[in-house]
């Protein structure tokens, strides 16, 4: 008998992950049709767009013999730089204003705020992670660049990206319910947070009195971490994934408040 009762939560745990599965793929699907169509190459521009404007750095840079702060191949700057910074930058901006475009799907009981944001940040991330290793692979082969020195340096920053990108997202995404300034604001600020990101420089390479400064930037810890697993040997890394853990950690407790408290004034279309 006391089996039974033992096995009822974990039965009941086991359905509701089920249906949190199958929501959340049919939402992913949706997304993908509505944002990339059924003609051309569709849902390949998942993987394209963030490749293409990674390309494009790659070939200014390049073309410019602009200068970054250390002797690293322009290629492999630019691969780490941009394709990190992406994940952070591109997720805010599919989750603002989210909420209202999708309100009518909120009539089915088992849809709900983070289901609509989990499948959005599904989406970019295995859009960018897979433009990144595609391009990794593809300069490798090429002999543009080396492949990584530490692997798994390179997937631990990146997964912290990831999850910065994911709690901002998720914070203003669920902020912008509340007003539309949110969206004024989030745009110019993601370009004057571009360049202080860390993707165009080393911080190794900056005066130390800007060091202090530019490391209260959970996501320059992230670009920092993952040029440490390329290329560590050729530079030296400055980051502390330990206190990008706590702003991650904040962000992700701001989101989910505040996506409770859009849930509880949401009036469905």
């Amino acid at each position: 008998m006391s089996g039974d009762v033992d096995g009822a939560p974990k039965s009941r745990l086991l359905r509701s992950w089920a249906i949190q599965r199958r929501v959340i793929g049919a939402l992913l699907m949706r997304e993908v049709i509505t944002r990339y169509g059924r003609h051309n190459i569709g849902f390949l521009w998942l993987f394209l767009e963030p490749m293409i404007f990674t390309l494009g750095v790659t070939a200014i840079w390049t073309a410019t013999k602009s200068v970054h702060g250390s002797d690293l191949p322009i290629a492999a700057f630019a691969v780490t730089g941009y394709s990190s910074v992406l994940i952070w930058r591109n997720m805010p901006s599919r989750l603002v204003d989210s909420i209202a475009p999708n309100l009518s799907l909120m009539y089915h009981r088992n849809v709900k705020i983070v289901d609509i944001f989990a499948a959005r940040l599904l989406l970019e991330a295995v859009g960018v992670a897979t433009s990144f290793m595609v391009l990794t692979l593809f300069f490798a082969a090429i002999g543009w660049l080396n492949l990584p020195e530490d692997p798994l340096k390179v997937i631990e920053g990146w997964l912290m990206l990831a999850w910065w990108g994911m709690s901002l997202a998720m914070f203003l995404g669920a902020l912008s319910h509340r007003s539309e300034l949110v969206d004024k604001f989030w745009h110019p600020t993601a370009y004057l947070l571009f360049p202080l990101s860390g993707s165009a420089f080393l911080v190794d390479a900056m005066p130390p009195e800007f060091q202090k400064w530019i490391l209260y930037l959970p996501m320059v810890h992230g670009v920092e971490c993952v040029r440490d697993g390329f290329f560590g040997s050729h530079f030296t890394p400055h980051y502390d994934l330990g206190y990008m853990a706590l702003i991650n950690l904040t962000f992700t407790f701001l989101a989910l408040t505040e996506i409770r408290h859009a849930s509880q004034n949401l009036v469905p279309a």
